[in-house]
C-alpha cells in the first residue's frame, strides 16, 4: 500500500545521499586529481565525511544494501529509515519502488553531498568550481535516468558569468529539468546583475525554473558564545547540522536575494521564469511580501527600477515564486496569508528533516486554517506543475492511475 493513495501528489524535494566518491566517473580527465585534493581539504567535508570514511562506515552502508534481511524490511520501514540507510539512498536501481511504495507522481531530485559545490566557487580555481558542477550534473542525470519520475536538478556556479551560460546550456541539452544556483551571492556582483540575463532568458525559454536550497548558510559565529552551556548543542540533519537559533538564520541570504531579483527588474523582464524556494522554510513568506510592497511604497518616488515593476511584488512573488515549507512550519497559516499559488508539498526524502509523516503534518496544519479542498490540491500538485513548465512531461502531470477510478 503506498504512502500516498487516491490523489495525485508531487514531491518538490528529495535527495540523493552521495558516496565520497559519487563523481569520480563524471569529471573530465586532468581534473579529478585536482578534485579530490581540494574536496579533502574543505571544511565541511573534512568533518563530516572523512570520519566516516576512516572508520568505513560507507563500506557498512553499502553491505547492509546487499543483506537480503535488511533489505526485506525496507518497504514498511520507506519513511523511518534515513539517511544512507534509506532505501535508494546512493543506488539508482532502488528509487523507482520507492517511488511506488510512496506514490508520488514524481520528485525534484537534488544532491546532498555536492549542495554547496564544495565552496569551490568561492575559490580561486573557477576551472574547478565549473568542473566539479558539471560533473555533478552528469551525476544527477545519470542516477535519475532510471525513471522519468525522477527529475534531475543541475547546479550553476554563477561566480564566472559567462561560464554560467555555458554551464547552464550544457546542463539543459544534457537533460536536467532545474538549475539551481546558490542564494547567497558572489563577491563580486549581484543574482542581478545584467550579465546573467542570458541564464534567465535560457532557463524561461526552456520552461525550466531557478531554484534555490538550503546550503551552508551559518549562524555568525559571535551568536554561539554566551557564557552559557548547551547553547550550541546542534541535530544532524541530511544538508548540515542545526539548532534552534541557526534555523533562524537559514532564510536570510534567500530573503535579499529574490528582493534584488524583484527590484532589479528580472522578474518583470522574464514575466514566465519561476524560481523555486526549496528547504528553506516558508514562515518568513507572508512578510517579505509585505515588506516588499512596503519598501516600494517608500522608495518608488526616488527609485526608477521601482517605477518600472509591472506589478506589486506580492503579486509577482504570486505569479513566479514557489517555497517548500518545512513540516514544522505553520503551514496552513502560511498560505492564509499568503495566497494559494505559491507553496508546495515536499518529503525530503530520505533526509531525517522531513519526519517519518510529512502529509499528515501538513493536513493537519490546512484543516486547522479551515483552507478548502482545492488550496491543498494546489498545495500537492498544481503550484509544482506550475513552477516545472516544460520539465514535467505532460503525461506526468495528473497520471490516471494514481487515482481511483
Amino acid at each position: 500500500m503506498p504512502y500516498v493513495e487516491n490523489q495525485i501528489v508531487h514531491d518538490a524535494d528529495a535527495h540523493i545521499v552521495e558516496m565520497p566518491d559519487c563523481l569520480d566517473p563524471y569529471f573530465d580527465p586532468g581534473m579529478l586529481e585536482v578534485y579530490h585534493e581540494a574536496r579533502n581539504q574543505e571544511r565541511e567535508f573534512r568533518a563530516r565525511m572523512a570520519p566516516l570514511i576512516e572508520m568505513g562506515a560507507f563500506d557498512k552502508w553499502a553491505a547492509k544494501h546487499d543483506d537480503p534481511e535488511f533489505r526485506a524490511g525496507a518497504d514498511e520501514n520507506v519513511h523511518r529509515r534515513k539517511m544512507y540507510e534509506a532505501l535508494g539512498a546512493f543506488r539508482a536501481d532502488d528509487r523507482p519502488h520507492v517511488l511506488d511504495l510512496q506514490g508520488y507522481a514524481s520528485q525534484l531530485i537534488f544532491t546532498s553531498l555536492c549542495l554547496r559545490n564544495f565552496d569551490f566557487d568561492k575559490g580561486p580555481n573557477m576551472d574547478l568550481a565549473y568542473a566539479s558542477a558539471r560533473a555533478h550534473n552528469r551525476m544527477m542525470v545519470d542516477y535519475c535516468s532510471v525513471d522519468r519520475r525522477l527529475l534531475p536538478t543541475a547546479y550553476i556556479p554563477i561566480a564566472d558569468m559567462k561560464r554560467t551560460v555555458t554551464e547552464a546550456r550544457y546542463a539543459i541539452e544534457l537533460g536536467a529539468k532545474a538549475l539551481m544556483i546558490p542564494a547567497h551571492p558572489p563577491a563580486t556582483h549581484s543574482h542581478a546583475h545584467i550579465d546573467l540575463e542570458p541564464l534567465w532568458a535560457m532557463a524561461q525559454e526552456a520552461g525550466l525554473p531557478i531554484v534555490f536550497h538550503i546550503a551552508g548558510t551559518e549562524l555568525p559565529q559571535g551568536y554561539k558564545f554566551t557564557g552559557r552551556a548547551n547553547v550550541n548543542d546542534t541535530v544532524s540533519g541530511g544538508d548540515g547540522d542545526h539548532n534552534s537559533l541557526g534555523l533562524i538564520a537559514i532564510p536570510h541570504p534567500i530573503l535579499l536575494t529574490l528582493s534584488a531579483l524583484m527590484f532589479d527588474g528580472v522578474m518583470c523582464k522574464f514575466p514566465k521564469l519561476k524560481f523555486g524556494v526549496i528547504e528553506l522554510g516558508a514562515s518568513w513568506l507572508p512578510s517579505l511580501m509585505k515588506l516588499l510592497d512596503s519598501s516600494v511604497l517608500a522608495f518608488s518616488r526616488h527609485e526608477e527600477r521601482l517605477r518600472q515593476l509591472s506589478a506589486t511584488p506580492s503579486e509577482i512573488i504570486r505569479r513566479q515564486v514557489r517555497v517548500t515549507p518545512y513540516p514544522t512550519d505553520d503551514t496552513g497559516w502560511i498560505i492564509a496569508n499568503s495566497g494559494p499559488e505559491i507553496c508546495m508539498y515536499s518529503s525530503d526524502y530520505p533526509h531525517p528533516e522531513g519526519g517519518t509523516d510529512p502529509m499528515k503534518r501538513f493536513r493537519a496544519s490546512m484543516e486547522a486554517a479551515n483552507l478548502p479542498q482545492a488550496t491543498f490540491d494546489a498545495f500537492l500538485r498544481e503550484n509544482y506543475i506550475d513552477m516545472m513548465g516544460e520539465a514535467l512531461a505532460p503525461d506526468l502531470r495528473y497520471p490516471k492511475h494514481l487515482v481511483a477510478a
